[in-house]
């Protein structure tokens, strides 16, 4: 991707720890070949308090307040396993009001997996926005706790931070809340096409020419709109969706069923090639539920997509199910990319990484003028062998070529 000199001078992208891989990443790809850690240094004093401080020429005695003007302050924040995410939002709020402070015309926030997001709504019906009606024991659910989404929005907004961009929240409250408080500037980016271009172009799914054998599954009526999405982008107008229904049982227990709304049945789909797409999985229990009800009909293959893979013991230990041949996940959570993070799931997981795609998408919101990469991510994966086919498609093409059968 091409960024133009000129420009680049005007954004500062920098991160709430000094080595962020990821974030170095996205600021490279931005034009950005300063280190972060020789713009912004993250002091702190003796008693434990941060003090990020971003470094100006020493002898400069006639900026001093003003070194960042007109320029756009980028912080790039996700997941650590040397920081918890209340150290790292903490650190987002001072960095911001530093940079708001010594000039700054902007600042974006980017967390590709939203901090509290889990927390979305309240112990009262007033707090949190839902696509359904809440009842007594979802309110009981949040007695006593606070409205945290909220609260960090609210202190985000507070700081300085003037937009904030992320990757496939799953929360209707948060997206609501987020719009509401940076007045529309919020960007919730679903990366379809990065998923569509590896599913067209890869071996980790057999189908026909237009999509025959390949059934596309929503886990719940939650991601019913992003499957049916996804299908409108693979534009292989032969695949079917299904959509399955889970009850909970117990706190730890589901009953998985397939929905009464669901598309298709499971009537014709023997030996198909299935992937059941979700936004996030934690413990991994639902997931392995879900692909064990699935294969109730023979697929050929059997993968689940995912965007936000939190690696937990627990989940590592129950996603090695035989259940499930193979993961597709986004480094979201650029931990996952720890071939000890992985852990056993270390030969079935394949990893996209986006940092590209996530550079191209901050030119366009900040309006930079760049070339745009298509199917801009890269791929990491433990196993060696080759995965794409030898044409290369893109959805358009695919799309176009069915229209003329």
């Amino acid at each position: 991707m091409t960024f133009p000199t000129d420009q680049s001078k005007n954004v500062v992208v920098v991160s709430n720890v000094a080595d962020n891989p990821f974030a170095i990443d996205i600021a490279y790809a931005m034009g950005q070949l300063e280190d972060i850690a020789d713009l912004i240094s993250m002091k702190q004093f003796m008693n434990s308090e941060f003090c990020p401080r971003f470094i100006s020429d020493e002898h400069d005695m006639d900026n001093i307040g003003h070194t960042l003007e007109g320029k756009s302050v980028v912080i790039v924040s996700t997941s650590s396993h040397l920081k918890s995410r209340q150290e790292l939002a903490m650190a987002n709020l001072i960095i911001a009001r530093a940079a708001k402070e010594n000039g700054a015309v902007k600042v974006v926030l980017v967390e590709p997996d939203l901090f509290y997001s889990a927390q979305d709504r309240g112990p009262r019906r007033d707090l949190g926005e839902t696509t359904f009606e809440r009842d007594i024991k979802d309110i009981k659910k949040f007695d006593g706790q606070p409205f945290t989404a909220k609260l960090y929005a609210q202190m985000l907004k507070l700081s300085g931070v003037d937009s904030v961009v992320t990757v496939h929240n799953h929360s209707y409250s948060v997206q609501k809340i987020f719009s509401d408080v940076f007045d529309g500037n919020f960007h919730n980016l679903i990366p379809f096409e990065i998923y569509a271009h590896y599913i067209l172009n890869s071996d980790i799914l057999e189908y026909g020419d237009q999509g025959e054998g390949l059934v596309l599954c929503a886990p719940d009526k939650g991601a019913r709109e992003f499957v049916k999405a996804m299908y409108d982008e693979l534009g292989l107008t032969k695949a079917k969706i299904i959509m399955l229904d889970k009850e909970r049982t117990d706190e730890r227990k589901v009953e998985i069923t397939l929905h009464k709304e669901s598309e298709h049945t499971f009537d014709g789909l023997d030996g198909a090639s299935v992937i059941l797409f979700d936004d996030m999985v934690r413990t991994g229990g639902t997931v392995v539920k879900s692909c064990q009800f699935l294969r109730q009909i023979n697929p050929k293959r059997l993968v689940f997509g995912v965007s936000h893979f939190y690696a937990s013991d627990e989940g590592r230990e129950r996603m090695a199910h035989p259940a499930i041949d193979e993961i597709l996940t986004l480094n979201t959570l650029p931990t996952i990319l720890n071939r000890d993070e992985q852990g056993r799931l270390r030969k079935k997981l394949v990893v996209l990484k986006i940092e590209k795609w996530l550079a191209q998408e901050l030119c366009n919101i900040l309006d930079l003028p760049h070339g745009q990469e298509r199917h801009a991510y890269k791929i990491d994966m433990s196993s060696k062998n080759p995965r794409f086919k030898r044409k290369i498609w893109t959805s358009e093409e695919l799309k176009e070529l069915n229209g003329k059968v």
